[in-house]
Formats: C-alpha cells, structure tokens, sequence
C-alpha cells in the first residue's frame, strides 16, 4: 500500500549503467529511513503505471535534495523516460526465488527444467542484479552444465521472448562460436546466399569477449537495432538481415548474460550452446551451420573439445527442432586482416568488391560456407556449393544483395579512418610461425574496440611468411593518444604477439 512517505521526485542524472537499472537517494531522506533501504537493496520502483526493479546506491552529498531520487539511464528509460519531478514510488523487491537454484548449482546440484524457466524468467523481468548474474554466470562457467541442463536452459531462454515462424521448410543460418579475430564470414555469406534466392534471417551477438562481433561490425556500415516488426519487413523484401538479435527481443535473457560474461571474461560451453540454439530457433531457422575454429591461441584448443562442442550443438539443436551441420575450421590465425569493426566492414567490402586487395582467408572460408548452405538449401548439389557461391560473388550480385539489405535495414555507409596509428614492425628477419589471439583481441580491445568502431589491429602478414627485419607485422588503430598508449603498454609486456622465428636452411 502506498503512503505520503513512499514517494520522492524523479530527477534524471544522465548517469550510464548500461542495461542495470540504478536508483540514487540521500541516506538520510524519509524513504530510505523510513523503508529501511541499505545501499545495493534491490527496489521497485514505480512511475505511475510503469515500474522497475533497480539497484539502490546511497548518496552521502548535496547531489540530491531530500525530496529527489536520481535513476540512470537504464531505469529512465524502464520508467517510460518520465519528465523530471514525476512522482515515484518506492518499495522492497520481492526476495528472487530462483537465486536457490544458482545456489544450488554452485553446490552440486543439477539445474532442472522447472529452475531453468524460474531462472531465466527473473532475468528477464530484471530480477536479477548484475551480482546475481555474475553468481549464474559463474555456475554455469566451463564445462558445469551437463546436455540436459543445456536443453532445460535453452527451452527456457527461446520461450522468454519472441519468435519468427517464415512459413517455409528452408529457413538458413550460419553462426561461428567465436574466439578467432577477424573471421566476419557472415555479411557475406548472407549476402550470397540471399542473392540465390533463400531466407536467411540473420542476428548475431555484439562483443562478448572479443574486440568485435557481427553486429558492431554492420553497425558501421548500417543500422543493426530492429525492430521486431522492422526485422520482418528487411526479410520480406530482401531475403534476409543483418540485425543486433537483443533489439528483437529474440532470447532477450541471451544478451543481458552476455553483458556480464564480458565484464568478467568467462565462457561457458554449454551457456554457449544455449546462446547459440536459442537465438536460431527464435530467428525461425530450420537448418543451421556453425563454425568451430580450433586453434593452441582460440577460444576452442583442442580437437578433443570441439567434438564436444560439436556434438552439444547438434543434440541441442535436434532436442528443438533444428538440422544443424557443424565444420571445424583452422583457428591458428586472425581471419583477415582487420580486427575491429570498421576495419573488419573494411574486409568485408573488399571481398563483395572483388578487389585485389582483399584478403584471400576470408574470401575463400566465406565462399566455403555459403556453399554449404547453398547446398543444404538446394539451390546446389552435393559438392558443387563452392562454384554456384564464387559465381554469385564473382558477378556482383552478392555486393549487390549486401547493399540491398543494408539501405533496407536505414542505410549504407562507409567504414570510417581512426585518427591514430602505430606500426609494429618484425624485430629480425624470419618466418611468422605464430599468432597469439588472445593478445592480439586484447590490444584491439585496449585501444578501444568494438565501442570505438574505428579502433583495432590491422595485420600486414600471415602464418608461413618471409619477412625482413624492420618490415610491418601488424599496425594498431585508435581514436585517442591515451588508448593507443593502453594498448602499446600491454604490448611492452607481451611481446609474443606475433613470433618470428629464423628460417631453416
């Protein structure tokens, strides 16, 4: 029941906490007294017929009066973005249930079907603080989930939000799990194999861990936030998209995990898997490819563990409906030259121009993969993708197709320049026998991608290359001299970034 000691007046901070709804009052104004609210308590708060469930952080200063409550940016916009001096009301968050089961968990204890829906349903309605989902994150990391807790989890994540039905029997997706930099096959493997003529309603991950994903590479060259309704209208008139899966609200629990496994830098395999099935069978696919780099330096080490990612992927897949097909590609080296959105766009446009310059890995795994999925689409025989796929690109029809789709989703632009570079040059002659890319994801990151869109690595050699002392292996990308000086400190400390080693005679 609310009272006349309940309430205190919105005043919007303009304070970003990216998706974690914060709320700010003075310790000692009536609420927090009177309510008896700690500094962390997790609040309902309530702006007329909208409410959240925030984070609470205690002022000790004039920031506030004591008749003001601050909200971030994320609760302003939970709230409805009311205007300053509205009314809110304050009360105790019901205590989060299913956090017995992440307890649980961290315990021993099997996460059934049951505690994956009561789960996945409190992050979802913003239930859970981001220590809360650190704690889940946390039990779920590694290799702790067993199939059937993948499938339990999965199932839960797909009914949490909404779902595409295209009417159709062939409905293609691709996915790589990740852990490679570069390796942005996917704008033009669906340029392909839209320009053949099947649906491939594509959504794809920002950063988890890794200086760039699909979805902030495309975001440089067009608009990535659809709307469901928008997402729909880009697949009707072109075939397919190149879209953020989290503003479709396609397994919306997905990306708010993820958000937390990048703070912390975890993985987990089979929250992994679940990621991975989820947003497919949300986004309506039927048949699916994914990619599984292997490499001493990737995100997958051995061939041991891509089986077992291999064979979780499939029974997934086939527990929820789906025809997934699986390769396991060479992940021993950046894929491409850029590591970095605009510089991966860079890439990419090179390989649907044709140009000469462009790189030669990305150019022939794209092609590999869209034939496949011709193939598994039946616009080409067993065996014969390869040649139908190189045909498209080879014409201008897959550019074409790209372009297409991307003023259908708002525009089309050009990658842009980063103010600041700085060669790293090899220190003797040699041969390149060795790429580290952990590092080399972590100096693109330093120097501030994916956030700064023109910022990366752009590498100038390959595995398997003669170079001569002095000649440039790799060059980094900034906006700012400060992130260019972050990503150069690391390096002072790291300098097995790229090894060359001497030639045998």
């Amino acid at each position: 029941m609310e009272t006349e000691f309940d309430y205190l007046h919105l005043r919007r901070l303009g304070i970003n906490t990216h998706q974690e709804p914060v709320v700010y009052m003075r310790q000692d104004c009536h609420v927090a007294i009177s309510e008896g609210f700690f500094a962390h308590s997790r609040v309902e708060v309530k702006a007329g017929q909208r409410s959240v469930i925030a984070t609470l952080v205690l002022v000790c200063s004039d920031l506030l009066s004591h008749e003001q409550a601050g909200v971030s940016e994320a609760a302003w916009h939970r709230l409805g973005c009311p205007e300053d001096g509205t009314q809110l009301h304050f009360s105790h968050a019901r205590p989060v249930d299913s956090m017995s089961f992440v307890r649980g968990k961290l315990y021993g204890q099997p996460i059934s079907q049951d505690a994956a829906v009561a789960i996945i349903t409190d992050i979802r309605e913003g239930r859970y603080s981001d220590i809360q989902l650190a704690a889940f994150v946390t039990a779920c990391a590694g290799d702790r989930l067993s199939l059937d807790e993948t499938i339990a989890i999965t199932r839960a994540m797909v009914d949490s939000g909404q779902r595409f039905d295209w009417q159709s029997e062939v409905v293609l997706d691709k996915h790589c799990v990740g852990g490679l930099p570069g390796n942005r096959t996917t704008p033009i493997v669906v340029a392909i194999v839209a320009a053949n003529g099947l649906t491939m309603p594509k959504t794809s991950s920002r950063a988890i861990t890794s200086p760039a994903g699909t979805a902030d590479t495309m975001e440089v060259m067009t608009n990535v936030a659809l709307s469901f309704d928008q997402m729909h209208q880009v697949v009707a008139s072109e075939g397919s998209c190149l879209a953020w899966g989290g503003s479709v609200s396609l397994s919306p629990t997905d990306d708010l995990v993820i958000r937390v496994e990048r703070a912390l830098d975890l993985d987990s395999e089979g929250q992994l898997v679940a990621s991975v099935i989820s947003k497919k069978v949300a986004a309506g696919s039927r048949q699916v490819l994914i990619d599984i780099p292997v490499g001493p330096t990737a995100k997958v080490r051995s061939q041991h563990v891509a089986q077992g990612l291999k064979q979780a992927l499939e029974q997934t897949g086939a527990a929820l409906g789906l025809d997934i097909r699986t390769i396991i590609t060479d992940g021993s080296q950046p894929i491409g030259r850029g590591i970095g959105p605009a510089l991966e766009a860079r890439d990419v446009l090179q390989v649907l121009r044709n140009e000469v310059q462009a790189p030669q890995d990305l150019r022939d795994k794209s092609l590999e993969m869209a034939g496949i999925l011709l193939e598994m689409g039946g616009k080409a025989a067993q065996g014969e993708g390869y040649l139908l796929a190189e045909k498209t690109l080879l014409s201008g029809a897959a550019l074409e197709k790209f372009e297409n789709i991307c003023r259908a989703q708002g525009r089309f632009d050009e990658p842009g320049v980063a103010a600041h570079t700085h060669c790293i040059r090899a220190p003797h002659n040699g041969v390149v026998a060795y790429f580290n890319n952990r590092f080399i994801a972590r100096l693109a990151s330093l120097a501030g991608a994916p956030d700064v869109k023109t910022a990366g690595v752009e590498l100038h050699v390959a595995l398997g290359d003669s170079v001569e002392a002095g000649a440039p292996l790799f060059t980094l990308h900034a906006e700012a001299p400060g992130e260019l000086a972050y990503a150069l400190d690391f390096l002072d400390g790291h300098t097995d970034v790229v090894r060359i080693e001497e030639e045998m005679v």
